[in-house]
């Protein structure tokens, strides 16, 4: 009777855990995303931009399943978001959230510096950062680093930054405070969002599979193209994984190919690199459509130079699956006209065996770059392993095949 009294009566009730029994403090809590969501919401939070995020995808799924699709915009890549949120709030006065995961944060350093920080513009918004690499959390090398310096990072480029609690009331007080510093001191304020954060959330939409091959299935017929002598430029995520399985499974060395870990989006400037330095050597670039959003200023500058050793092929399954699986604009976009537009020789889409064979065909005898989109269904193995290699060994490697 008295507990209840005092719950009626206090006025900060609902940033106060009342228990009717003592807490197991070994219990473990989860924020349910649609109760995050509605507490943004509720304080005026109601336009949402970024890239996907492991960590948040649970979170992700519950927006893109009951957010209006015009408030919610997955952007090109970390920098181009914080900049739509900034024209958002230019537009509307109101505070957007930015939504991403740390190894971005290297993106938006430009914006929030020369645009959003109080000494320039003083634009208010609101970051979700996923904490991966997070100290003492198991995670992949690529990660390790920025985990480690990432409160530092945020601190040196003028973000406040706390770690978002895992349960609704610790929430409800972070968010009144972020939104006092939104409101005062008109500036991005961030989150760290660490792993297993949110209540796990089933998306209640079904995903259409349009196309027969999966990644791994296409990545198979590639390899029966790509010769000895050839080098292949792998982006992040889940081809570099599936790459290295079926290499194994041929009883292939490793060493051809590079495994870009992190830097997404980069992989077709490092591909341009090697084939600029080694014009003997045909050099194979494997993108997502995701990742190669995030920098398709690098489509131009490979189509300028017309190199003639130089294989893009893109992996189209229309999401960011590696991260999560959030929808990109792969089905909209006309990647054949953007490569002719930017002066590869030859640009094909294929989404069959026998298209991707007749394709890689006619490539051999290009005089330039040639690019090749192969539509694909989402689908990745649940079995399959991660990468088994030390990337400084990589690197060793496939620049001992490279002087070959």
């Amino acid at each position: 009777m008295f507990l209840s009294r005092i719950k009626s009566l206090h006025p900060l009730r609902r940033f106060v855990r009342f228990e009717t029994s003592p807490m197991d403090e070994t219990e473990r809590d989860f924020l349910p995303p649609n109760v995050f969501y509605n507490q943004l919401i509720e304080r005026g939070f109601d336009f949402f931009t970024g890239l996907p995020d492991s960590l948040l995808t649970d979170f992700i799924k519950y927006i893109s399943d009951n957010h209006p699709p015009s408030k919610y915009i997955i952007g090109a890549n970390e920098g181009t978001a914080i900049s739509i949120a900034a024209g958002w709030h230019l537009a509307t006065r109101r505070y957007p959230v930015v939504i991403m995961q740390n190894s971005g944060v290297g993106n938006i350093v430009n914006p929030i510096l020369s645009l959003a920080d109080p000494k320039v513009y003083k634009i208010p918004m609101l970051l979700l950062i996923g904490w991966r690499g997070e100290p003492g959390k198991k995670d992949e090398p690529q990660h390790k680093v920025q985990g480690e310096i990432i409160t530092s990072l945020l601190a040196d480029i003028g973000i406040t930054n706390e770690v978002l609690p895992n349960y609704e009331e610790g929430a409800a007080a972070a968010l009144d405070l972020a939104h006092f510093h939104l409101r005062t001191k008109n500036s991005p304020y961030a989150f760290l969002v660490r792993r297993k954060t949110f209540l796990t959330y089933e998306s209640n939409k079904n995903t259409l599979q349009k196309y027969q091959l999966s990644r791994e299935e296409a990545l198979e017929i590639l390899l029966n193209s790509v010769g000895k002598f050839d080098s292949v430029v792998s982006g992040a995520g889940l081809s570099s994984r599936e790459l290295m399985e079926l290499r194994e499974k041929r009883g292939l060395l490793w060493n051809q190919d590079f495994y870009c870990l992190g830097a997404k989006g980069h992989a077709s400037s490092i591909a341009m690199g090697i084939a600029l330095a080694k014009p003997s050597k045909m050099v194979y670039i494997l993108d997502g459509d995701g990742s190669f959003f995030m920098h398709m200023g690098a489509c131009a500058q490979i189509g300028a130079r017309k190199i003639g050793n130089l294989r893009h092929i893109i992996f189209n399954n229309e999401v960011h699956e590696s991260a999560g699986g959030a929808p990109s604009v792969g089905d909209v976009v006309d990647f054949v006209k953007v490569a002719q537009g930017c002066g590869y020789a030859y640009a094909a889409t294929a989404s069959t065996k026998e298209e991707i064979v007749e394709h890689l065909e006619k490539m051999k005898d290009i005089n330039g770059s040639g690019l090749l989109e192969i539509k694909i269904r989402s689908f990745t193995r649940k079995n399959l392993k991660p990468l088994r290699i030390d990337p400084k060994d990589n690197k060793d490697q496939f620049m001992n095949f490279l002087d070959q």
